[in-house]
């Protein structure tokens, strides 16, 4: 098989490298949240030399329960995730829900994910 390496971001290259940790709050709720993460974060990729993207959803639509929290909504979790993207430097991605919602998303985030309860 071959590997295509994919560039992530300006930090980032997928298939040839170490480990990659995509992590973050399931929920972009707050600034301070994914502030306090995204330090944790990068502190520990850092000190293991593993490749950091940072990962929040501004819409949890997939949730099992109409009672749910959603989240602020894309203008404010696309602010948060460009905040965190110019704070620590790391790539950050998010999930997609519309097909309308890529090219804005897109914008702002270095990789877009489909959840896997939407894809049916």
């Amino acid at each position: 098989m071959t590997v295509r390496p994919v560039k992530v971001g300006a930090s980032v290259t997928l298939g040839n490298g170490p480990l990659t940790i995509i992590a973050g709050p399931c929920l972009a709720e707050s600034h301070g949240l994914c502030q306090e993460v995204a330090a944790t974060m990068a502190a520990i990729c850092g000190r293991h030399g593993l490749p950091f993207i940072f990962k929040a959803s501004f819409d949890k639509a997939n949730r099992t329960s109409v009672n749910s929290v959603r989240g602020g909504g894309m203008e404010e979790g696309l602010a948060i995730l460009d905040r965190i993207k110019a704070e620590f430097g790391v790539p950050v991605t998010t999930d997609v829900h519309l097909p309308d919602q890529c090219a804005p998303v897109a914008e702002v985030v270095d990789l877009l994910q489909i959840p896997a309860f939407l894809c049916r």
